[in-house]
């Protein structure tokens, strides 16, 4: 159950994320599973792909104090609209639709733990 929970909050963050800032957007035409798929992506390369560059960028990441983890979210974002639904307007928009996505993420997660529908038990 906390998977399809984690895969709707994933799909409603990236849906939030084409509506708040221009400079990311899905594809005309693209309906809700479209946007599940980006959703289910967006994880998928999270869990595997994500860590991988955080390991190979760790040098980097040391010197510019974590900032640098914003380019990795970047090119997260960026390598889920090569493969779906998901259109980004260049490298700086994925960086910033990155930041949003982030924050848009956060405050859903705190969202659905404060109604308890996490599944964790306090």
């Amino acid at each position: 159950m906390g998977f399809i929970i984690r895969l709707l909050v994933n799909a409603l963050a990236l849906y939030l994320l084409t509506q708040v800032y221009g400079g990311v957007s899905f594809a005309p035409g693209a309906d809700v599973v479209g946007v599940l798929i980006a959703a289910l992506v967006m994880g998928i390369v999270n869990a595997l792909i994500r860590p991988v560059l955080l390991l190979l960028s760790l040098p980097v990441n040391v010197l510019t104090l974590g900032l640098f983890t914003l380019v990795v979210n970047g090119v997260v974002l960026y390598l889920v609209a090569a493969v779906t639904a998901l259109n980004v307007n260049g490298f700086g928009a994925a960086i910033i639709g990155a930041l949003i996505l982030t924050v848009i993420s956060w405050v859903l997660d705190a969202v659905v733990g404060a109604l308890g529908l996490d599944g964790k038990s306090e």
